[in-house]
């Protein structure tokens, strides 16, 4: 066997192995690059930021490139196992770790702070303290409330009171945000930037977004970063007990589905009109704005389980007054009857799944309070 060929096949053997046969980087199943500098397995997408390292990282094709003996035996010394417990020895619980479908610029600065910054390997916990501190301050554009128009606004975190606020004018506060109920999630396509970022926190049960970015990448990741720490430092505070196996997924809600549906009222005798909908798995809520942009929700569902009275289903509306689409979607509480109409198949088959995923999870105390809360406000 000619030496390229057997490369070859030692590379695709490694490769399928537990660890490499992920990205070391995103996690993407069956990685077909790698950096014969890092002695790491990468996919497609994290290959390109590698590219862009070429002090740091050199990337080849596991199946078009050729690779010599030194490379190859250099790989079967590292991969992807060993090569993440040193560049990730000292990543903090609340820092994220991006997956495969993250936005590219989450992905960019995750693998520049792996690599050419070597932000975990122990070295260089200073770095750590920008987005760590107890005081973080800067500033971010924000979209305006009922316009387009995106202004600077300086906005300061505090640990100490575990708070973020922001400033129009002087130095009272246009909003002060608890760290008890703030989401922060990147949102490039929605703000129509790659370094949109949504900031929502409730305001009198009701749900209330801002849209930030910032021109730089690195500054506006510290930024998610930095709110995911104070976030963290709340709860710890909270739940001094608790382990970060419990803490770390309750840093960010969790929003398994949103899109465009339409909507009637009550009576289903009214128009259907066009409105955002997000549906979150954390406090059971099918929360509808205007638009995908809105600052502040119209309103909400709440959804508990079929044993308390829900349900879903698909149905076809008799009469659809102002309603363009054509793929209805009953939902059933104990107080009241919603139809919604989704413009594709695809699309209401994804809510109705993601519908009976919330009713399947069991409600736990807070999603009592909350839904006493929800039916207390529309009185």
């Amino acid at each position: 066997m000619a030496s390229s060929e057997r490369n070859k096949k030692i590379l695709l053997d490694m490769v399928k192995q537990p660890s490499n046969d992920h990205c070391a980087d995103c996690g993407a199943p069956d990685p077909d690059w790698a950096s014969y500098r890092l002695g790491v397995f990468v996919c497609v997408n994290c290959s390109g930021t590698h590219r862009d390292l070429p002090d740091i990282s050199r990337i080849k094709s596991i199946h078009l490139d050729f690779w010599d003996d030194s490379l190859v035996e250099f790989m079967k010394t590292k991969g992807n196992a060993a090569s993440n417990a040193f560049f990730e020895k000292c990543v903090p619980a609340y820092y994220y770790r991006p997956q495969q479908h993250d936005c590219v610029i989450l992905k960019d600065q995750w693998i520049r702070a792996k690599y050419e910054r070597r932000e975990f390997t122990g070295e260089k916990q200073f770095l750590q303290q920008v987005y760590s501190a107890d005081l973080y301050e800067g500033i971010l554009w924000k979209k305006g409330k009922d316009n387009k128009q995106f202004l600077k606004r300086r906005f300061v975190l505090s640990k100490t009171d575990f708070t973020l606020r922001y400033f129009t004018k002087g130095d009272k506060p246009k909003a002060v945000i608890s760290m008890k109920n703030i989401d922060v999630v990147f949102q490039p396509e929605k703000i129509d930037h790659a370094h949109g970022l949504q900031i929502s926190y409730l305001e009198e049960e009701r749900t209330r977004n801002l849209f930030v970015y910032h021109d730089k990448s690195l500054e506006i990741v510290s930024w998610f970063n930095a709110i995911r720490a104070t976030r963290y430092a709340y709860l710890k505070k909270i739940y001094p007990d608790a382990r970060n196996s419990v803490l770390v997924p309750l840093i960010t809600r969790s929003n398994i589905k949103e899109g465009y549906m339409e909507k009637t009222g009550p009576t289903q005798w009214e128009p259907f009109k066009k409105r955002w909908f997000i549906l979150n798995l954390s406090d059971r809520k099918l929360s509808y704005f205007k638009t995908s942009v809105d600052a502040l929700e119209l309103g909400a569902v709440f959804i508990g389980t079929e044993a308390h009275g829900y349900s879903v289903r698909e149905c076809q509306p008799k009469q659809a007054r102002g309603g363009r689409w054509k793929f209805g979607v009953t939902l059933d509480t104990p107080g009241r009857q919603f139809v919604f109409l989704c413009d594709q198949e695809e699309d209401q088959r994804e809510w109705i799944e993601a519908l009976k995923e919330v009713m399947a999870q069991p409600m736990l105390l807070q999603h009592y309070n909350t839904e006493a809360n929800m039916r207390r406000m529309k009185k």
